[in-house]
């Protein structure tokens, strides 16, 4: 790994030290303060150890009056049945009730003749054991119901066997994952106490689930009790210790993003208590994991609990001890116990990795395993390049060339989807256990802390046997080690991306057991520059099983939406997987694009779930904001030391705001952002609700007034009359956008394409209907059809061979949904993309909006994010379209969230408070409401001064809009940065009637410029100050103005300060 980081400087750190580094080497970034974490971890050293000063399991069942005489019944059926023989019925049954560790609620709650059915089921395993070779005696019974599960097998305790029963991983996936509220079931499980005659170490294992009885059904959403709370079986059975315990963890977990993790010693014993309580559904498979973690200690489980609330919390108890034929292999519990409790945090975030078969036969550890799958995803969006051949091939064909343009972008998608699929990527990566270890050391050697000194035994391999014997490679040596164990060249590129992947993080929360998902700071500079021109200034992977997710900014200071990007079928997930990093890092560019006018960047968020968890929008959510900010604030709660390595060395704020599938969340972060201490949480998410002084851009059409300055531009340069325009728009009255659009324009609408369908009428839809489903945020599946003229009809993505009026037929209504802006039979001179996913036009399609030469509609303004392809957008121009791109029209948003920033950053807390937060009482301060006003006349402002650049731009030279557009942008970034570093910043007399010119009217007046200036950053105010003498200068002089026309311009300015 290279030794200096443009990013950041490695200092040393990587220096050949010894593999765990003490705390006092590790490179801290300065600035950074202590923070609350998102999981309670009960971690040792820092309290004495607890002790259960009480016997048993902690649960004691209600004593069943009628056993005996059950019992009795049992025994006279077994004997009727004639299978057992009759002097050993007697022994088979007794067994069975006293031997097993089975408590009295199974026997209360199963019938007779199931109880019958398990013990003649029992002793046939027993039989079968002595006819087979091995005599191995192996039973495998399992009873499924509605409101109840029976499981019982045979297994060598301690032991993951990769042809068992599966028992854990059934009753898991049918019965836990799946529990929500009041569905919900809880589980209970023993081992017997002594091994089974004959059955080689093993003994018998026994899984019982109960569907749940809740009193409270609806609790209070503050509800903590777990008396209120708990199932009655449980209620029923748990003793007060048990409670207690169970009350504390719920305490915890109810004001938690992540796992409550405990243990207590069983006083007596070597045993162990591990409880575990999480949020239902954030982190499925995690029983079944649980075992494989501490199977791969060798310890094994006496009794479990899973328990569930009905405020949608699940608690689970297990009893951990040493497995009797393993112990001597294994370091001893007192210490691994230890490891688990750190390692289930790490689970949490990944409960079933790709590589768990390596992790359960033991060939690598959890880290190991977790750690290969995390350079997995990063390989799927990293691997799949183009390639010299493809850079050679574009330098030699054309790009103007329409046909070689074409063959170009064709050539692009298949290479990116044909080379290395996500499949094959595991397939090669599962061939090299050995070679991932020896890369994982040199990870860990990098990134671990050891946070003790020698008294820690949380190592980075996991064994410290391994780790005193393994040696960590250099990178050159990693190399060689490739280099000689590949099979071939494309395992040799997979396996070498771990070495990227190794030298690419800066830091990560990895080691940190106070963790929801896993996430990482990247350097961007492995990115081929022949492929992203612009270079990334910063970049983030997040991991989690339900998730993953980018963040990608191009600026320390930039600003952009989060979204979250939902998959419809497994086709649509792998086609939305292969484009998640080019989508980002695409969005991120436009975003930079578009902040021309403000002192912030570009950046973007983009979380892709999982097709297993398309409901987890929230989860998601949650736990991307909480891992990024892990790498934003030290990791460290009471008791804990807890930090990371981090090799960028500055400090690094990020400003967020809502996008796709977000809005609704950015509340949270905000309070959480608040809650864990970050001090710049009021300027952290934009677009939040106005009790914590956000600007939401839907209420007052933020994005639109931008995209509206551009449409009526058209309209007043061509002298169209409005009312006369038909338009067809993507993106419905339930969006942001779209709504705003529909209630802002008066052009009649003849077509409407949203979620639900296609709305059509040739003669013009209903205004008053549309405008109701725009105030009330509805889709087009609620629109009343008897307000449809005859020519008019609507096609619902669900709905199949529907005939239009004209005869036509559709046999599918999502594909008609999906391509219906690309028809040739309907006419329209406006089109505003206001919805929809990228690349919805593309060179190809394109062609398809052009007839003789000419394109179909004459007007198009790209209000959704790259709708359009700009090599589709330039071949629409030349066929005589005007169209104005994203990057310009759809900047209304970024300039909202700007200001809303400012305030917040101008203001002390309680002026804040005071001035842009709405009161409790409901009422909204006066000057918000006036800041608010003051908000939208600027991005109308803003907009029409760049419409009218590029309108004068393409009337001078010809050249395309959607070209100069990105000119103009680049020239305003490029004169912002270079003014920042100037001397023009030192003469104080310019800067602030600069600042005073740029600054929001109201703020000065009410803050005062001085204030500003103190409060303020100085990085942020040299923004500002940039990024307002650039874009002025160029929307006035034009986009290829020279440097005398600049000073020209300051000439001008500065004779003005001089009167």
């Amino acid at each position: 790994m290279a030794s200096e980081h443009t990013n950041g400087t490695l200092d040393g750190a990587n220096s050949g030290g010894p593999p765990n580094k003490l705390l006092e080497r590790v490179v801290r970034t300065p600035g950074r303060q202590p923070s609350p974490q998102p999981t309670h971890l009960s971690v040792p050293g820092a309290q004495q150890p607890r002790l259960l000063h009480e016997t048993g399991s902690g649960y004691v069942a209600p004593k069943f009056e009628g056993k005996q005489q059950q019992m009795e019944q049992v025994m006279d059926q077994v004997e009727e049945k004639g299978f057992i023989p009759g002097d050993l019925v007697d022994d088979e049954t007794k067994w069975f009730y006293n031997e097993l560790g089975i408590d009295d609620m199974y026997f209360s709650t199963e019938t007779v003749e199931n109880i019958v059915s398990h013990i003649l089921s029992l002793y046939a395993a027993k039989v079968a054991a002595y006819a087979r070779a091995d005599k191995q005696l192996e039973i495998r019974l399992d009873k499924e119901a509605a409101d109840h599960a029976v499981y019982i097998d045979t297994s060598v305790p301690g032991i993951s066997g990769a042809g068992g029963s599966r028992f854990e991983a059934r009753l898991e996936e049918k019965y836990l994952d799946g529990s929500r509220g009041p569905n919900s079931y809880r589980v209970e499980t023993f081992r017997s106490p002594s091994r089974l005659p004959g059955g080689d170490q093993q003994s018998l294992r026994c899984y019982f689930v109960y569907q749940t009885s809740f009193q409270n059904k609806t609790p209070d959403a503050t509800e903590t009790s777990i008396d209120v709370l708990g199932d009655e079986r449980f209620l029923q059975k748990a003793s007060k210790n048990t409670k207690d315990i169970y009350q504390n963890v719920m305490d915890a977990v109810v004001s938690r993003t992540g796992p409550v993790i405990d243990m207590y010693d069983v006083e007596g014993t070597r045993e162990k208590r591990l409880i575990v309580g999480f949020k239902q559904g954030s982190a499925l498979g995690l029983f079944t994991a649980l075992s494989d973690l501490y199977h791969y200690y060798g310890l094994t489980s006496s009794r479990k609990y899973v328990e569930q609330f009905s405020n949608g919390i699940t608690i689970m108890s297990i009893y951990l001890r040493p497995a009797p034929n393993l112990a001597a292999s294994h370091p001893p519990i007192e210490a691994s116990i230890h490891q688990i409790m750190k390692e289930v945090s790490l689970l949490y975030c990944i409960p079933q990795n790709r590589f768990q078969s390596h992790f359960k036969s033991g060939r690598l550890s959890l880290q190991e395993a977790i750690y290969a799958h995390c350079v997995w995803v990063f390989v799927q969006h990293f691997l799949n390049r183009l390639g010299n051949e493809y850079n050679t091939l574009s330098s030699v064909l054309d790009a103007n060339n329409s046909i070689h343009a074409e063959v170009l972008s064709k050539l692009k998608k298949r290479l990116r989807t044909e080379t290395f699929t996500a499949d094959y990527i595991l397939e090669i990566m599962n061939q090299y256990p050995v070679l991932i270890r020896s890369l994982y050391l040199a990870f860990a050697n990098t990134h671990y802390v050891q946070t003790r000194g020698e008294a820690d035994d949380f190592l980075p391999t996991l064994s410290y046997l391994r780790m005193k014997v393994d040696r960590v490679l250099s990178d050159a040596e990693l190399k060689d080690l490739i280099s000689k164990n590949a099979v071939n060249e494309h395992h040799e590129m997979v396996m070498t991306a771990f070495r990227i992947f190794n030298s690419a993080v800066l830091k990560t929360n990895f080691y940190t057991p106070t963790k929801v998902a896993l996430s990482f700071r990247l350097n961007p500079n492995f990115l081929p520059p022949e492929e992203y021109s612009q270079p990334l200034y910063g970049m983030f992977l997040v991991i989690s099983s339900e998730f993953r997710g980018f963040h990608l900014r191009f600026r320390d200071i930039a600003r952009g939406g989060i979204r979250i990007v939902k998959s419809r079928s497994k086709e649509a997930y792998a086609i939305n997987a292969r484009s998640l990093f080019d989508e980002n890092y695409n969005l991120a560019n436009t975003q930079q694009r578009k902040n021309k006018d403000i002192p912030e960047g570009g950046s973007k968020g983009v979380v892709l779930l999982d097709i297993q968890h398309q409901d987890k929008t929230t989860v998601a959510f949650e736990k991307y904001i909480d891992s990024i900010m892990d790498l934003l604030l030290p990791p460290t709660s009471p008791g804990i030391k807890d930090p990371i390595v981090d090799l960028y060395g500055k400090e690094e704020i990020l400003f967020m705001g809502p996008d796709e599938n977000t809005a609704d969340l950015v509340n949270w972060a905000t309070e959480h952002a608040r809650a864990r201490g970050a001090p710049w949480w009021k300027s952290f998410f934009t677009g939040k609700s106005p009790k914590l002084g956000g600007i939401p851009h839907d209420s007052y059409g933020m994005t639109t007034l931008s995209v509206r300055e551009y449409v009526l531009g058209i309209y007043r340069k061509l002298n169209l009359d409005e009312t006369q325009v038909r338009k067809l728009q993507t993106g419905g009255p339930d969006g942001d956008l779209g709504s705003n659009e529909i209630l802002l324009g008066r052009e009649m609408y003849c077509a409407i394409v949203d979620g639900s369908g296609v709305l059509v009428d040739p003669n013009g839809l209903d205004r008053t209907e549309l405008m109701r489903l725009a105030k009330e945020r509805k889709m087009i599946v609620n629109y009343d059809i008897s307000k449809l003229s005859k020519e008019g009809y609507r096609v619902l993505v669900e709905e199949t061979n529907v005939t239009l009026p004209s005869g036509e037929t559709v046999n599918n209504g999502t594909s008609f949904r999906n391509t219906f802006h690309l028809r040739e039979a309907e006419r329209y001179d406006t089109f505003v993309p206001c919805g929809g996913r990228p690349e919805s036009i593309d060179f190809s399609s394109a062609s398809r909006l052009i007839s003789k030469g000419k394109a179909a509609i004459p007007y198009i303004v790209e209000g959704a994010n790259l709708f359009i392809t700009q090599e589709a957008k330039l071949r629409l121009e030349k066929a005589g379209c005007i169209v104005f791109k994203d990057a310009s029209a759809n900047k209304g948003g970024v300039t909202s969230s700007s200001l809303e920033v400012l305030a917040s950053l101008s203001f002390d807390d309680a002026g804040f408070l005071a001035h842009m937060c709405v009161q409790p009482d409901g009422t909204t301060p006066q000057f918000y409401q006036a800041y608010v006003k003051q908000v939208q006349a600027k991005i109308q402002e803003n907009a029409r001064l760049e419409f009218e650049a590029i309108w004068r731009e393409h009337e001078e030279t010809g050249v395309a809009r959607s070209i100069l557009s990105d000119r103009l942008s680049m020239a305003i970034t490029k004169m912002d940065e270079e003014l920042q570093g100037t001397e023009l910043w030192d003469n104080v007399q310019l800067r602030r009637s600069v600042l005073s010119d740029a600054l929001p009217n109201l703020l000065l007046n009410e803050i005062g410029l001085d204030k500003i200036m103190e409060r303020v950053p100085e990085n942020y105010l040299r923004s500002i100050f940039g990024s307002y003498l650039a874009s002025r200068f160029i929307y006035t002089m034009g986009i290829s103005a020279s440097p005398v026309s600049f000073f020209a311009f300051m000439n001008k300015r500065m004779s003005h300060l001089q009167q």
